[in-house]
């Protein structure tokens, strides 16, 4: 998998400084103040740090923002770097302070002479997480780049801070990794041997097999995989770092690839659908997450693995399939999909594990996108207490969710005249019909939330700490949903 820079953090020694090469970060103040880093290169540069804090380019730089001065006189380094931001910033300044360095770092080792500006961990996240490239199908050797040395007043205390930082970053890898992956690498098999080698940092994975699923009764997600030759799967990984407590679940839809079914997509932009497995991706690096920082929680995470393929062995619109729960749907529309996945899942989970509370995670629908666009996720539950949890992480983390309605009148749409009920409702509110149906798959006691992340798994632009694609959004607010309230 692509792993994040290994970024050190090392004690302020300024020595032999214009001898240093590749580019040094230096920060100036909001009101252009430097600190002893940056006097210190100010003077090996005849002034020009001085000069360019004075000059009406930096007034009108923001918090975060970065300027290059390239090939400055007296330093051997390339460039050197001025970041405005001050000595307390936000987190989102901070991460924002990273991705600007980042994205400015060049091929050769990097210098950040962060002194004592708070948060300096966040800015290391802010450049592990934008340094991020998907390069695993380019022929070309992938050229090394230097080491990123991190100089602070502090250095013990940074790095230890930094630590669970840096097993976040690499659970947002591991996700955007999966959902870069083209459709004829990450197959359900892949995908759930790559889930599987996950105990080697020690999550409890179990593979469930299609005859596993036959004798469980999982049928509605069995139908979305009977016309593909890739066999489906659900991958169940445990992280058992509390104590007696029942576990949290999330839940993740995982087609590796979507035409649509038998309801084929058009053709144009079905390339896109590689990354309709993102939900179970985002699982998959939550609980990496969770694992590699040993997260004193237990926490569960199940994903169906399906391909939705046409064939003669595909389902057809117009049949009825009895889900594990045992309710009939009425498959209108095959491309709707990805809710007969969850619903047996769902239902899986709650009937095993019997979870404190439930997130599930899909790109469902494009609906959700028409209404949020690609700035926030769309979440429906059935809990004011876990909706306002997972939103106050989700802010506290810079990813956008919005919560959106659930109400009986909903339900109206998906009534079927032949079985217990449709998989779709209409063009009408599409995005909450679907939310509708997946709560008929949770207990009336489980606190639930669904969250649609149709519009936020991958994008065409690049965002504030990605490169376009695969963003990883929804790994750093479930993280922090379980630190801040389900850790003992």
């Amino acid at each position: 998998m692509t792993t994040p820079a290994e970024i050190t953090f090392d004690e302020i020694n300024l020595d032999g400084m214009a001898d240093r090469t590749g580019r040094v970060i230096v920060f100036a103040g909001m009101d252009g103040k430097l600190d002893k880093s940056a006097r210190k290169l100010n003077a090996l540069t005849r002034k020009s740090v001085a000069r360019f804090v004075e000059s009406d380019a930096f007034e009108k730089m923001a918090a975060g923002d970065l300027r290059v001065l390239a090939y400055p006189t007296g330093l051997a380094a390339e460039a050197l770097c001025v970041v405005k931001l001050g000595r307390r910033p936000s987190l989102e300044e901070a991460r924002k302070a990273g991705a600007q360095i980042a994205k400015s770092r060049g091929e050769g080792d990097l210098l950040v002479l962060a002194g004592g500006i708070g948060r300096a961990e966040e800015i290391a996240l802010g450049l592990a997480l934008r340094d991020y490239k998907f390069d695993a199908h380019k022929t070309a050797d992938p050229k090394a780049k230097g080491k990123v040395c991190f100089m602070v007043a502090k250095p013990e205390e940074v790095a230890k801070a930094a630590g669970p930082l840096a097993a976040i970053a690499e659970g947002v890898f591991f996700t955007r990794d999966l959902i870069n992956e083209p459709a004829n690498v990450l197959t359900t098999d892949d995908f759930a041997a790559r889930l599987a080698a996950m105990q080697e940092i020690g999550l409890d994975v179990e593979i469930l097999e299609e005859d596993d699923l036959k004798k469980l009764g999982m049928r509605t997600l069995l139908s979305v995989g009977q016309g593909s030759e890739s066999p489906s799967k659900v991958v169940v990984m445990s992280w058992n770092g509390g104590g007696d407590e029942a576990p949290f679940a999330f839940v993740g839809k995982g087609v590796v690839f979507d035409t649509g079914g038998i309801s084929l997509k058009p053709a144009g932009g079905m390339e896109d659908m590689t990354m309709d497995m993102g939900g179970a991706g985002v699982v998959a690096g939550v609980m990496r997450a969770l694992a590699l920082r040993k997260a004193k929680a237990n926490v569960v995470g199940l994903v169906g693995l399906v391909e939705n393929m046409p064939s003669g062995t595909a389902t057809r619109p117009g049949d009825v399939v009895k889900s594990m729960k045992g309710d009939t749907v009425e498959i209108i529309n095959t491309d709707a999909e990805g809710r007969l996945v969850l619903a047996d899942v769902l239902w899986y989970a709650q009937e095993r594990f019997k979870p404190v509370g439930m997130i599930n995670l899909a790109t469902l629908t494009g609906a959700v996108i028409i209404a949020l666009g690609h700035e926030n996720a769309g979440v429906f539950s059935n809990s004011d207490e876990l909706s306002g949890k997972f939103l106050k992480a989700a802010q506290a983390e810079g990813e956008g969710a919005w919560r959106l309605p659930l109400s009986k009148a909903y339900d109206e749409q998906l009534k079927s005249r032949i079985a217990d009920m449709k998989n779709v409702g209409g063009r009408p509110a599409g995005s909450i019909t679907a939310a509708q149906f997946l709560q008929r798959f949770v207990k009336d006691d489980v606190p639930w939330a669904h969250l649609d992340i149709a519009g936020t798994a991958s994008v065409k632009k690049e965002t504030a700490l990605a490169p376009a694609g695969a963003t990883g959004w929804g790994v750093l607010a479930l993280n922090r949903l379980i630190a801040d309230n389900y850790e003992s």
